[in-house]
């Protein structure tokens, strides 16, 4: 355990942190699962800004990396337009 005030309270810091930055990937996987199984045109095109905005926020914070966020993106930008 840890012995110094600084240390403890960056153990709980760090637990906090990655609890949120966990449950923002999860969500995001979801959402681009989601845009991805969709067979709608319409409805794909309503959830890729807000898709595209998560992915930009996990890449500013470091949570995932730039070029995967922009090869997701890229993916996903794809796929709505060969949607019918």
């Amino acid at each position: 355990m840890a012995n110094h005030k600084s240390s403890i309270k960056r153990i709980r810091q760090s637990k906090s942190r990655n609890e949120r930055n966990s449950y923002q990937h999860k969500t995001t996987r979801n959402a681009v699962r989601t845009i991805r199984a969709t067979t709608e045109k319409k409805e794909a095109e309503a959830l890729l800004p807000k898709v595209n905005s998560m992915l930009d926020k996990l890449a500013k914070r470091n949570i995932i990396h730039k070029n995967k966020a922009g090869n997701l993106k890229s993916s996903l930008q794809k796929h709505v337009a060969e949607l019918k």
